[in-house]
């Protein structure tokens, strides 16, 4: 893939969001309002579904260009789509309706395991144990990856501050052929339409991704992820989500340990706490744009300079970077 035609797809999967949200925006607000509550971050009731456009979007693009390149439209290109589908269908639901905990992880593990079912035996990251045992461990993986895009998502701006940074880094991978150019693809589709998504989202957002957005995006940003890691870059693979994964497991372990319902909603995630602690939501959300670009850097650090030393340098920097941010935002600002 040449670099004119990576603007292209980029740019064709912004305009395509964009115009589907506002075809879709009267909708939304007659039907999927979000009204603010407790543990909320906003005050007025706003509607949300943002991500039917975001989703339909970089489906479109990808299969739009797909067939442009051409590629291949195999079995796991297919069952991704369709997970897609899937988990977004689940989530429209959620969003108009909350469904009970265990159907809705019961078709999240559905989604998952499809695609896992697919992957080729050659994909094997850890070959000291059992592939059988790795894609059980890949499967809770990806369960708690879909779902951490959806918890983080709690902020205007929150998940274009991740999902952007992530996307183009992705996609500059693959210039450098490391990624395979189905990723490369969907990354770069997915990172057009969340720009196209920001417009709307932008604090204070008029529009919120919804958990039809959210999921999704998770399976997708994950899968593709997966790849990296599948191409002998897990290093580079783990640098680029490491925000999300931290504050959303921290999080996570801190709750299990007070015996806090987990399923249920809350304001304890470390961007959460900095809002409470004097932080607008633009200095939050720049926070961790700026950090995702850092890191992005580092992952890219890994892949030109292949070497053992680099990646253990990489993976303390990032490590270093996210803890002190995560400190800064438990913090009252002063």
């Amino acid at each position: 893939m040449n670099f004119p035609l990576a603007i292209a797809i980029l740019a064709a999967s912004c305009a395509i969001s964009a115009l589907l949200i506002i075809v879709l925006r009267p909708a939304l607000q007659r039907y999927a309002l979000a009204r603010p509550n407790a543990r909320s971050s906003h005050v007025t009731p706003t509607p949300q579904g943002g991500g039917i456009a975001v989703i339909a979007a970089t489906i479109a693009a990808a299969v739009i260009f797909g067939l442009i390149i051409p590629l291949t439209f195999d079995a796991a290109f297919l069952s991704l789509l369709a997970a897609t589908i899937c988990l977004a269908t689940v989530g429209a639901l959620d969003d108009l309706r909350p469904m009970p905990v265990l159907p809705r992880f019961t078709l999240q593990a559905i989604a998952v395991g499809v695609i896992l079912a697919t992957l080729p035996e050659q994909l094997h990251l850890i070959k000291s144990i059992p592939l059988w045992v790795e894609r059980a461990i890949l499967l809770l993986g990806g369960l708690w990856f879909v779902n951490l895009v959806n918890f983080m998502d709690g902020l205007d701006w929150m998940t274009v501050a991740e999902i952007v940074p992530i996307t183009v880094a992705l996609g500059a991978i693959g210039f450098y052929e490391i990624l395979p150019t189905v990723p490369m693809l969907i990354a770069i589709a997915l990172g057009g339409a969340t720009i196209g998504f920001a417009f709307f989202n932008r604090p204070v957002a008029k529009l919120f991704l919804g958990d039809v957005g959210s999921l999704p995006i998770g399976l997708l940003v994950g899968w593709c992820l997966l790849q990296l890691a599948g191409s002998g870059h897990l290093i580079a693979a783990v640098l680029l989500p490491l925000y999300y994964l931290a504050d959303a497991t921290i999080t996570l372990l801190r709750r299990l340990t007070k015996g806090e319902a987990i399923w249920v909603a809350h304001r304890s995630h470390f961007y959460q706490r900095a809002t409470d602690n004097g932080f607008s939501v633009l200095q939050v959300v720049t926070n961790v744009f700026l950090l995702n670009v850092t890191l992005a850097v580092l992952a890219m650090l890994t892949l030109l300079i292949a070497s053992p030393y680099m990646d253990i340098f990489a993976l303390v920097a990032g490590i270093g970077c996210v803890a002190l941010v995560l400190n800064r935002f438990s913090r009252r600002r002063v």
